[in-house]
């Protein structure tokens, strides 16, 4: 089972933020031809709107963005969540993530939720598919190590997006009691998320809908 939105029956929606590093963008951070892959402003605007939001770190980003990570972490507002170690596709041609063979499936899974609790102290049971990509063995296996796996029903657009317009524009009419709305925190990646954010967060108000936690979204 994959969750992908909470009760439609409460106006309740939440907000995720995937925080995604490859192989191949920690090269560029190295070779310097990107600044960074972490974009705090969100984090800043959320902590200064008191929102709620559930983060989903890959183990490489972690690796590459501890301080980041825990300042994170330290926030009882948001929730932490894993995706992936190395954020490879589980399935062949899943995007050009690459792919993660499935003899290493379940390091993929368990080893950035020991680097999440080594930093942060907290732990978690809530995994994301690197782009939404799986078969149903890998679902299987992921599933087998007790993970819940947390996917969404409204996709921001943000990845690889230079309009805020356009961000708000497929969220706003989109999201709906119940929405899990995905987002990330990949600087370069997305680098419009930080200017959009209020705008959809002054929508979300209007509709009457109040970002939570997933866990939260979920309970009940």
């Amino acid at each position: 089972m994959i969750v992908t939105h909470g009760s439609r029956a409460r106006r309740r929606v939440a907000l995720t933020f995937d925080a995604d590093l490859t192989s191949a963008m920690r090269a560029r951070l190295v070779a310097g031809t990107v600044d960074s892959y972490a974009d705090m402003r969100i984090v800043d605007h959320l902590v200064a709107t008191r929102t709620p939001a559930t983060f989903f770190f890959t183990g490489l980003w972690m690796a590459t963005y501890p301080a980041e990570t825990r300042r994170i972490g330290d926030h009882d507002l948001f929730e932490l969540a894993t995706h992936s170690e190395t954020h490879r596709g589980f399935r062949p041609q899943c995007y050009t993530l690459g792919l993660a063979p499935p003899e290493e499936w379940h390091d993929e899974v368990v080893r950035p939720v020991a680097t999440l609790e080594t930093l942060t102290g907290r732990a978690t049971r809530y995994f994301r598919f690197p782009g939404g990509c799986h078969t149903d063995e890998a679902l299987r296996a992921v599933l087998d190590t007790g993970a819940t796996v947390v996917h969404w029903d409204v996709e921001s657009g943000d990845a690889f997006c230079d309009s805020a317009d356009h961000i708000v524009d497929t969220v706003v009419p989109a999201v709906r009691p119940g929405s899990i709305v995905l987002f990330h925190i990949g600087g370069p990646n997305a680098p419009r998320t930080a200017d959009a954010l209020p705008r959809i967060l002054a929508a979300l108000a209007e509709q009457d809908l109040t970002p939570v936690t997933v866990s939260e979204l979920l309970a009940g």
